[in-house]
């Protein structure tokens, strides 16, 4: 085995750890540290997209592969038009930020790769053990799950998912309008949806997703997009180009408790993605601003990284999609239809005013709000 000593060790190149290094390498005050990311994977295929919503243009716009300004909201008894104005709703190949971060961090001679699988990270002595070396740090950024995971929370959703790439014979698709949620296809009384991203007039990303505890086999996801595509496309002739499936925690998981002073928690891990919506993307990036930002002010890493009150609020919008699943449904067209563009994406975007707040919450007023609330109040906190 051999030992090597690094500034920072950032353990997984996902979002967050090629983010956090391409911020490391952007900034002036890092350019003598010496950098290591270590993951066993290569991350040379396309495994996931990731999208978001953005007023202007964002540090990677040049990656961004399709935009839309509309979107559309249907429930079982109501369409929603949405202008999106001033935001537009975007849309990033993982294969593109990977490729794009791996060939700008390369040029780094202080930056390292390494392609092993970490066994354990220890707080003293700030160390992480892999399955072939030993290395040491100044500190370390991992973005693993803690061990502890999903306990210690009374709230775990997952939000697992399956879509195809489809491309048509003839023109279907308004290819600048993508559908938020669609409810008309449901998984019984369960919180689930369709999803749409048309890329093109005849080529589009359609998938079905569950905001539920449990998961479904593969066949029970290949039977709706089917009925879906058939049914309320009246898509007929289509052919499948590409396949995305995937799972994503949204849990009231205490993550930030599992920071320590030489271990900072990044990712999903970190507790990085919005729990009450899976998204990931613009979350991520505002943290490893701030990271950066507290390590040059000479703060730990985590200093002030999550705001309490939203905390707070996913709490309480998951313990009523848990206890009440079949009001997913409920919930989102109120929140769709009752709320403007703005009011809503800052909510979303953890930059609303608390009159804002308090419009996003008469709007979802109901007993079952209420007994969350109450719930969530007296719940032990870890």
């Amino acid at each position: 085995m051999k030992n090597k000593h690094y500034d920072y060790i950032i353990i997984g190149n996902g979002l967050a750890g090629l983010q956090l290094a391409l911020s490391f390498n952007n900034d002036s005050f890092f350019k003598d540290k010496r950098i290591a990311l270590i993951d066993p994977a290569l991350k040379n295929t396309n495994d996931k997209t990731w999208c978001f919503w953005e007023k202007g243009n964002n540090k990677l716009e040049h990656l961004v592969s399709k935009k839309w300004n509309k979107a559309l909201f249907y429930s079982n008894t109501k369409k929603i038009g949405l202008n999106l104005s001033p935001y537009s709703y975007k849309m990033i190949r993982a294969i593109d930020f990977y490729n794009y971060a791996k060939e700008k961090l390369s040029k780094n001679s202080n930056i390292e790769f390494i392609n092993e699988n970490v066994i354990s990270t220890k707080n003293e002595g700030i160390s992480v053990d892999t399955d072939l070396n030993n290395y040491t740090a100044e500190h370390i950024f991992d973005s693993r799950m803690p061990d502890e995971f999903p306990n210690k929370s009374d709230s775990n959703l997952i939000q697992h998912f399956k879509g195809w790439v489809i491309e048509t014979e003839e023109n279907h698709f308004n290819d600048n309008e993508m559908t938020m949620m669609d409810y008309r296809l449901k998984d019984g009384n369960q919180t689930t949806f369709m999803y749409i991203l048309p890329f093109s007039k005849n080529k589009a990303l359609v998938e079905f997703t569950y905001f539920t505890e449990g998961l479904v086999e593969d066949s029970t996801y290949n039977s709706y997009l089917k009925t879906y595509i058939k049914d309320y496309l009246k898509i007929e002739i289509f052919s499948i180009v590409e396949e995305e499936k995937g799972q994503i925690p949204m849990s009231s998981f205490p993550f930030k408790n599992y920071s320590t002073s030489n271990i900072t928690k990044i990712g999903t891990g970190g507790g990085f993605v919005k729990a009450s919506t899976g998204y990931s993307f613009k979350h991520t990036q505002k943290k490893v601003e701030k990271i950066t930002q507290n390590i040059k002010n000479g703060l730990k890493p985590n200093h002030n990284l999550f705001q309490s009150k939203y905390s707070f609020y996913d709490k309480i919008f998951l313990k009523v999609l848990k206890d009440y699943n079949h009001k997913g449904e409920w919930i989102f067209e109120r929140y769709y239809g009752k709320n403007n563009i703005e009011t809503m994406f800052k909510f979303l975007d953890e930059e609303s005013s608390f009159k804002e707040d308090l419009s996003i919450m008469m709007h979802l007023f109901s007993w079952e709000f209420i007994a969350a609330f109450f719930k969530t109040f007296t719940f032990k906190k870890y």
